[in-house]
């Protein structure tokens, strides 16, 4: 009530007065304008904030920091004040939703999690059959209809080789360069 009333009459702008109070902030800062000696045309802008409070830690919001460099005509009102404290809190509300958004999905940089196993070349001949059951991945999608079951395709083969007989030795028999090495560089002698 007192403090107030002390506003009220500070705010009044009496001839007599060389400061006149404006308004303050939520956090107790209070904003003054007084006559400017070396530019009459207008008012310089203060504000003055609790003596027990260092520099560093004084909070001027962006409304008020806009009224004292004359970007803004008049000073913002309470209301004003307590609406811009509203929206910081919903735009925190929705940077929290949109952070939990972005962790939830996966990221490229992590390590997969479901990664088969490299391939491994053995000597037994594989046909589709062994294929597909090493890749399930590769099997064509069932139908959904219960009527249908998928018939077994038979298994063509372009080169019909024995049972017991390696592929990849068939392979290096018609491949006379197969076991070619290099041999080390000698060099002439100069003319």
């Amino acid at each position: 009530m007192v403090n107030s009333l002390w506003f009220k009459w500070k705010k009044l702008r009496l001839p007599w007065r060389k400061s006149f109070l404006v308004g303050q902030d939520l956090a107790g800062n209070t904003f003054w304008e007084f006559k400017d000696v070396m530019n009459a045309a207008r008012f310089r802008r203060i504000v003055r904030f609790d003596p027990k409070t260092h520099f560093s830690d004084v909070q001027v919001t962006p409304q008020w920091h806009q009224w004292l460099r004359h970007v803004r005509e008049h000073p913002p009102s309470i209301q004003e004040q307590q609406q811009d404290l509203v929206r910081q809190a919903q735009i925190k509300q929705l940077a929290r939703l949109a952070d939990e958004r972005w962790a939830s999905k996966p990221s490229y940089l992590d390590k997969p999690k479901n990664q088969q196993a490299p391939a491994q070349f053995s000597e037994t001949p594989v046909n589709e059959t062994t294929a597909n059951a090493a890749h399930p991945a590769s099997e064509p999608p069932a139908s959904t209809s219960p009527e249908t079951t998928p018939q077994p395709q038979p298994v063509s083969t372009e080169r019909n080789t024995p049972k017991g007989e390696n592929p990849w030795a068939q392979a290096s028999k018609a491949n006379p360069g197969a076991e070619w090495q290099p041999e080390a560089w000698s060099p002439n002698a100069k003319r």
